[in-house]
């Protein structure tokens, strides 16, 4: 039942809904739906209009029409940005939230002698009637015909101010601007070279080079003593609007914070000092919330069973509900991780004091004991309020060596005692979750090694051993324990979930792979392990990677709420955050939610009522943010480590193929970079919806997803984080003339964009 009461609308009328507004390029109201599909259940199809409007699929426009999310009215503001390669005047959608790239759209050429078209330029703004390029591979894109110009209104950018050879110039760090704008001597605002500026484009009447006037230079401080000074971070600090400074009351608080006692008013912690506890983190962690053990159970009746305990720092204990710690917490939501610097949740006398569990010495701690039997089902579990003393400080590689046979001097004494339980119950774990089969998603992910100057040393892969698994299992069970625990007290829980995948994103999940030669089916109730049976499939095969991303993308964002609809990626029915409350608000509230709910003492949700769905929405938001932000960096740290390498060779893989060009990731780097059609061996290429490929007309070249390609670096640029990419043994070099009444061949794509996979 729906909070209303009423029965959720079926799925076939959903999907009916969603192919009927789909169909059309301008939004539809309630009536043309219900003749669209043909009924007269007025309320019937209001019920399920609501159910896609909050399921994110579609979005209501002005005057009570509806759209699919991302689809743009057609009437609508644009700004021009430029031209492309090509020489064709580009534009973006004036208003754009959503978090992907926003489509591009071209001002249609037939109109070029039109004054009210041929006056625009970079920054101008214009109303348009758009119209769809139809593209089956994912990449949004519109026509424009313009209607009428709205004004020159100052467009604000950032960018890094440089010296040029004819005077200052302005490097944007939108990658939307594909070109520098001139800063005349008058308008450099006492700015410096190097310095992270904010500026106003001066819009101008012709498409060439744009100048722009400095209004502030943006002296951000660093958030701690990083190494070097590269503006990537400060960059995404000022384009994300990352809080960075903690009030002085909350550093104050922060910093008068002592040793939590033993004993406390109305209770007494459970003295777990010498349980040997230990973290396991990676080399450069600098704050450790969560610490592990394990034995066998001593439980007759559970032969082959365990006993495990998971601790985590005690926040709540220096965090209360109200204080300036508390509003600086919720503000920035969680902590943001750059490779140079972290900019914490909480302050260092706390996040990186007495809230992390360092080795030999007491922390309070809030701790579950979890009992399972030998395959991993959980039988029991109980929270308590502890003091605890870490054993050692251990590392995923020391773990992952010592089980391998390569213990060192700190885990060689630890080996038999608690590391080798630790596996113990991790195989436990891992019976447990081949019953449950949680969706088996292993993407590579990026780290950024940096030198002691702050430079980029290196850029791979990050290793995933079964020593990080381990961790993960641990924390996946104290997390059903911690929700287990709020729904049987009756207490406000904050849960984390991952609602099942959208059928938008399934009808273009199945599409994809009926192009690479796969198939997900229809009419049946989906879990995860029907996306793993593909994974399974495709594993030895070129479509793996591109299987990965594309299973990924169709997947529903995980967020947090006070309504559980259980976790779909996990397969559980219920699941919260109660594991990191140094970096996560959403463990804070969880953490007194327990201590609420189990009497636990001090540092309780209090008496006055908390909006879950409120403080959900807000965490939603802000871990958003910091996800971009940290890939956004982490793409300019990349960038800048290739920048380096301009002109050398690497091998890849494509990972996405456009009616543009080729989208490559680099073996080992895992960077991603653009191939542009422009780039590719003379010829005419057609797109292949199905195959996913390019292909030649007469040199019947095919570029395929998947395809194993060599590439060279062309351009890398770490301000905006973008990389352009060239096929090795393609000619390039040659010039590619402007196209006139290029002949059409294909339907599909109409002449404008065939025109766009024609390299001449």
């Amino acid at each position: 039942m729906t909070k209303s009461g009423k029965k959720p609308a079926p799925p076939s009328s959903k999907n009916q809904i969603v192919d009927f507004i789909g169909g059309h390029r301008e939004g539809v109201g309630i009536r043309n739906i219900m003749i669209g599909i043909g009924t007269k259940d007025r309320t019937g199809v209001k019920q399920a209009v609501k159910e896609l409007e909050q399921a994110g699929e579609i979005e209501r426009t002005r005057g009570k029409q509806y759209v699919l999310v991302g689809r743009l009215p057609r009437v609508t503001v644009i700004e021009v940005t430029g031209t492309d390669e090509y020489g064709d005047v580009v534009a973006t959608p004036l208003t754009w939230e959503r978090e992907d790239e926003p489509p591009i759209i071209y001002i249609n050429p037939d109109k070029r002698g039109n004054a009210r078209q041929a006056a625009l330029g970079k920054g101008d703004r214009a109303l348009a009637r758009l119209t769809p390029i139809n593209d089956s591979s994912g990449t949004e894109a519109y026509n424009a015909s313009i209607i009428k110009r709205i004004g020159f209104a100052p467009k604000t950018i950032l960018g890094i101010y440089r010296d040029g050879p004819e005077g200052g110039v302005l490097e944007p760090t939108d990658r939307k601007h594909r070109f520098d704008f001139v800063v005349p001597p008058g308008n450099v605002n006492g700015a410096k070279p190097g310095d992270l500026v904010v500026a106003e484009i001066e819009s101008g009447r012709k498409l060439g080079r744009a100048s722009a006037s400095i209004t502030e230079v943006l002296n951000i401080e660093r958030p701690d003593t990083a190494r070097g000074d590269q503006p990537y971070t400060k960059i995404a600090l000022h384009d994300h609007d990352v809080p960075y400074i903690f009030t002085d009351l909350a550093v104050e608080q922060a910093e008068a914070a002592k040793a939590a006692p033993l004993s406390y008013s109305g209770g007494k912690r459970d003295d777990l000092r010498k349980i040997p506890l230990v973290t396991i983190d990676d080399e450069d962690a600098r704050d450790f919330d969560d610490a592990v053990f394990a034995e066998p159970d001593s439980d007759t009746a559970n032969p082959g069973g365990w006993h495990v305990i998971v601790a985590i720092a005690d926040v709540a204990w220096y965090v209360r509900p109200g204080d300036a710690l508390d509003k600086t917490a919720y503000e920035r939501g969680n902590s943001v991780y750059f490779p140079d610097q972290v900019v914490p949740m909480l302050p260092e006398a706390l996040s990186n004091g007495w809230c992390s569990l360092r080795p030999d010495e007491d922390r309070p701690c809030l701790a579950v004991h979890m009992w399972m039997n030998a395959d991993g089902h959980a039988l029991r579990h109980q929270f308590v309020r502890g003091l605890m003393r870490s054993h050692a400080r251990l590392t995923y590689n020391r773990v992952q060596a010592a089980m391998d046979g390569n213990a060192d001097e700190l885990t060689a004494p630890l080996l038999e005692t608690v590391i080798k339980p630790l596996y113990g119950a991790y195989n436990a774990f891992c019976r447990e979750r081949l019953d449950r089969e949680p969706l088996d998603l292993d993407l590579p992910e990026k780290k950024i090694i940096l030198d002691e100057n702050g430079n980029v040393h290196e850029v791979r892969s990050r290793l995933r051993l079964d020593s990080h698994k381990l961790i993960e299992e641990f924390m996946i069970a104290a997390n059903v324990a911690a929700a287990t625990t709020l729904e049987k007290t009756k207490q406000p829980c904050l849960y984390r979930i991952h609602d099942e995948p959208p059928a938008k994103n399934l009808e273009n999940y199945r599409s994809f792979l009926n192009g690479v030669g796969f198939k997900l089916a229809k009419g049946q109730v989906l879990m995860p392990r029907h996306f793993n049976q593909i994974l399974k499939k495709a594993k030895d095969g070129d479509f793996f990677d591109a299987i990965s991303q594309m299973t990924l993308r169709s997947q529903s964002q995980a967020t947090y709420t006070g309504k559980n609809v259980g976790h779909f990626g996990l397969a559980l029915r219920r699941y919260c955050h109660f594991t990191s409350p140094i970096r996560r608000y959403a463990d804070l509230i969880v953490h007194r939610a327990l201590i609420s709910g189990l009497g636990l003492g001090d540092g309780s949700l209090g008496d006055k009522p908390i909006d879950t769905e409120e403080i959900g929405e807000h965490l939603s938001v802000t871990e958003r943010r910091a996800a971009v932000a940290e890939r956004d960096v982490v793409d300019r740290f990349s960038a800048a480590y290739l920048a380096g390498k301009i002109g050398e060779k690497f091998s890849g893989k494509i990972n996405g193929v456009t009616n543009f060009g080729l989208f490559v990731t680099i073996d080992g780097i895992a960077a991603d970079g653009l191939v542009p059609i422009r780039s590719l061996p003379d010829d005419y290429y057609d797109f292949d919806e199905k195959r996913v490929a390019l292909k030649g007309k007469s040199t019947k070249l095919v570029f395929h997803l998947g395809m194993k390609v060599e590439v060279i670096i062309k351009e890398a640029n770490p301000v905006s984080g973008s990389l352009i990419l060239e096929i090795a043994g393609s000619n390039a070099t040659h010039s590619r003339p402007r196209h006139k009444n290029t002949k059409k061949t294909g339907k599909k794509f109409g002449s404008k964009r065939n025109r766009r996979t024609r390299n001449r």
